[in-house]
């Protein structure tokens, strides 16, 4: 029979606590944290007052690579990056921490969730960890961003710099336009 540290259960909760806040979804606690599966609903239902979301977490490499999630997306990874390579972060902590200075620099608007959730990022890490997706600097601004690991970069030019025709003409924007002529 083994023991188990009650250290070691409160630091479990304590870091499901904090992924629950930062808005991690069930699947992703099931697979950092050691808590059982009931004890991580309870929790979640505690903490949020509902049931977690239901659904697959995301399984392509597609939705990192569009125009506004690239460029978010990127700022994770650089942060991520930065965080491991210079201030010995890793794991899940140097993920929730990049993802904490992510939210610094984009909060989300009022009301509204941001646009790369924590999940998403820890998806992110997942694929660039296993070579799906990598960095890799802009010829114009030298700036590093995610991209496929499979597609021919050579020349590669970032959403910045080259930003699609269709660029921000979401109906938010639109709205917005309207609402500042009125």
């Amino acid at each position: 029979m083994s023991k188990k540290s009650v250290v070691t259960e409160a630091q479990e909760i304590q870091l499901a606590i904090e992924l629950i806040n930062l808005g991690a979804r069930l699947q992703l606690l099931e697979t950092e944290v050691s808590l059982s599966r009931e004890r991580l609903l309870k929790l979640y239902k505690e903490l949020k007052g509902m049931s977690p979301p239901k659904g697959m977490l995301p399984f392509s490499t597609d939705w990192f690579l569009t125009w506004q999630p690239n460029i978010h997306s990127s700022l994770f990874m650089n942060i991520h990056n930065f965080l491991v390579e210079h201030a010995g972060a890793s794991g899940i902590h140097a993920v929730m921490k990049a993802y904490q200075l992510y939210l610094e620099q984009m909060p989300p608007v009022a009301g509204e969730e941001p646009l790369l959730s924590l999940t998403r990022a820890w998806t992110l890490v997942k694929f660039a960890s296993s070579n799906m997706l990598q960095m890799k600097a802009c010829t114009c601004c030298k700036g590093k961003f995610v991209v496929d690991a499979m597609d021919l970069n050579r020349d590669y030019k970032c959403g910045l710099c080259h930003m699609p025709s269709r660029a921000g003409k979401t109906r938010k924007a639109k709205d917005a336009a309207e609402a500042v002529a009125a």
